[in-house]
């Protein structure tokens, strides 16, 4: 079979390769790529920034946002022939660190989980994959290849549940909610927002026309460009989406008393604020502010993540894919263009 793979921590070397079948070690289950979806991630692996290949393997097999279809479920039971699923990424540790003992890989503590397509085992992008039955999640079919926003969604359901579990530290009905970011995480948190039933979502981006002012006016949230320090409301919540660290000082800064800051995006370097921080951090004390940080999703997210797409309005979510490519053409895929939001990498028909 062919897979896209790269040498971890090596640039140039992303190939479209011809590599073995998945072992039957690597899960019960075979599957049938049917797309993949890319994010700066893959990006930063394939320009040899971070990546870590299977224990004593050269390469390892890129992609985490998958879709596949199922070609034998294997003994377990639960799936069938031609259901359609995708996998978990992350994988506790061995030892295990307690959290990762009860099911909560995604606030490990000690750093020995393993993620597919990104740490030591291999990812989705190849035309077959193998996958454990607990660590697939089957996908409503009239998704369609829409259920690749499976895995992006997960990220933001696990950053609501934290700001809900944070605010019943008190008395808070949040009505205003600001989501920095209008990439593909941004506007599938303004989505759940919708969903959950929040009153007011407001959307900041850069860009100042074109289809994410359009998308997030469809949700019937409010759409601004420029500065958050420009804009003329407190928020009770805060998705920051972005990981630019202008944009997250201001977010400290703008919340709303007993205001909760999540933090999603992940930048690098920059200045995280431009104010003292003994003055930051004594607004955070006097206006009893949170600022928390939120990466990955356990099993729980996944599921919800799910019943968050079937909910969803199917023509607004297929706006969110702006650019299909064939796996010869990955690299096509990498460049990002524009008009951008998700693209995907498709390996067979739906």
């Amino acid at each position: 079979m062919k897979a896209i793979t790269v040498e971890p921590k090596i640039p140039g070397t992303a190939r479209y390769m011809e590599m073995p079948e998945p072992d039957v070690r690597d899960g019960s289950v075979l599957v049938e790529a049917v797309a993949v979806g890319v994010c700066g991630t893959d990006v930063e692996i394939v320009e040899g920034k971070y990546g870590w290949a299977p224990p004593g393997q050269q390469y390892l097999i890129l992609g985490h946002e998958s879709l596949g279809r199922v070609i034998d479920p294997g003994p377990a039971g639960g799936l069938k022939k031609g259901d359609l699923v995708v996998g978990i990424v992350r994988r506790p540790d061995p030892v295990p660190c307690p959290n990762c003992a009860v099911g909560e890989w995604d606030m490990c503590r000690n750093g020995l989980y393993t993620e597919r397509g990104i740490k030591e085992i291999h990812g989705f992008m190849s035309q077959r994959w193998r996958i454990e039955p607990e660590y697939a999640v089957k996908v409503d079919s009239a998704l369609g290849i829409l259920g690749v926003l499976l895995e992006p969604t997960t990220v933001v359901t696990k950053a609501l549940e934290q700001i809900g579990m944070i605010g019943r530290r008190s008395f808070w009905e949040p009505r205003v909610v600001l989501v920095t970011g209008a990439g593909p995480i941004g506007l599938l948190a303004a989505l759940s927002l919708k969903i959950h039933g929040i009153e007011e979502i407001h959307v900041l981006d850069r860009m100042e026309s074109g289809s994410k002012p359009d998308l997030v006016r469809e949700l019937g949230a409010i759409y601004h460009s420029g500065s958050v320090a420009n804009l003329g409301f407190e928020p009770d919540a805060i998705v920051e989406c972005t990981g630019v660290g202008q944009v997250i000082s201001d977010c400290i800064q703008k919340v709303g008393p007993n205001g909760i800051v999540c933090l999603t995006g992940v930048g690098h370097g920059g200045v995280v604020t431009s104010a003292p921080t003994a003055n930051v951090a004594a607004a955070a004390v006097l206006r009893n502010t949170v600022i928390v940080g939120s990466v990955n999703a356990n099993k729980r997210h996944w599921y919800r993540a799910g019943q968050t797409l079937a909910k969803a309005d199917k023509s607004w979510l297929a706006k969110l894919i702006t650019r299909v490519e064939r796996p010869e053409n990955f690299m096509k895929a990498l460049e990002r263009q524009p008009d951008d939001i998700k693209v995907v990498i498709q390996f067979s028909d739906i």
